[in-house]
């Protein structure tokens, strides 16, 4: 589902900002950023490339995640988390005044019911059309996973995506036409939109173990991530609910850190 982003319908940014306790059987889907400004978000959390930032089209990108340990935040509430890699989406413009409305995607879930019982999944995502679980894939916290998102031939708008889980030795690919604009490339920790008999919003974030992200490219080359690239997901009120550490010595990975003003960085690559 596609919200708007900075500048869009009053409705859609109450939408986004609303946030509610959905049951475990709600629709869970990862639209396109809402942004706050620049470097925050109410949804995202990582690192976001765009074409009119770096001067180049995106037409693959890898990375590597740790699964992190999901546990209740908030007593009485479903909580969900989405780690993934994706094109499109993102800020188009450093200053984030320019959205994209595109966006291919693959990840892990890590949720927490209102009863503290934890579930962990790997989904893949093409918008507008809803997450599909990738039930062939078992994921655990502390799971090493591998993704990649690619382009057959440039521009011919049929990707390959594919994610292993490098802990468990389980890996999944799969072939589909997607029309991209390939305009933005992002590493991302998201509270996602939940859909239930409630309505819509976007979900509380659970407690999260620091995700370490790592060895992201984008278009077969290191991703050379820079600060001003960082985006913080924050509440309503301007409180950090997810905060990515500067870069690592490679500039190839991140920590991410939830309910957390800041997040030490990798040490090493």
């Amino acid at each position: 589902m596609r919200l708007a982003k900075r500048g869009g319908s009053a409705l859609s940014l109450l939408v986004a900002s609303f946030v509610f306790a959905a049951p475990a059987s709600a629709t869970v889907t990862r639209p396109p950023i809402v942004a706050v400004n620049a470097n925050q978000s109410s949804n995202w959390s990582g690192y976001n490339q765009g074409a009119l930032e770096k001067g180049t089209l995106f037409n693959s990108i890898t990375g590597d995640w740790t699964v992190p340990t999901a546990s209740r935040h908030t007593s009485g509430q479903d909580e969900y988390s989405s780690a993934w890699i994706g094109i499109g989406g993102g800020c188009v413009d450093a200053n984030c005044n320019v959205g994209d409305g595109t966006l291919i995607q693959e990840g892990t879930e890590q949720d927490v019911a209102a009863d503290g019982s934890t579930s962990y999944s790997a989904w893949w995502e093409l918008i507008p059309a809803p997450g599909i679980e990738i039930t062939s894939m078992s994921v655990h916290p502390g799971d090493r996973m591998h993704g990649s998102i690619a382009e057959v031939t440039p521009n011919s708008d049929v990707w390959t995506m594919t994610l292993q889980n490098l802990t468990t030795g389980q890996s999944w690919s799969q072939t589909v036409p997607y029309t991209s604009t390939h305009a933005t490339a992002e590493w991302i920790l998201e509270t996602p939109l939940v859909i239930g008999t409630n309505g819509a919003g976007l979900s509380p974030m659970p407690n999260l173990s620091t995700v370490n992200f790592d060895l992201a490219t984008a278009n077969g080359a290191p991703a050379g991530l820079t600060a001003s690239e960082e985006i913080q997901l924050v509440d309503a009120s301007g409180h950090p609910v997810a905060t990515p550490s500067s870069p690592d010595p490679d500039a190839d990975g991140f920590n991410d850190c939830t309910f957390a003003s800041s997040c030490a960085a990798p040490t090493s690559s």
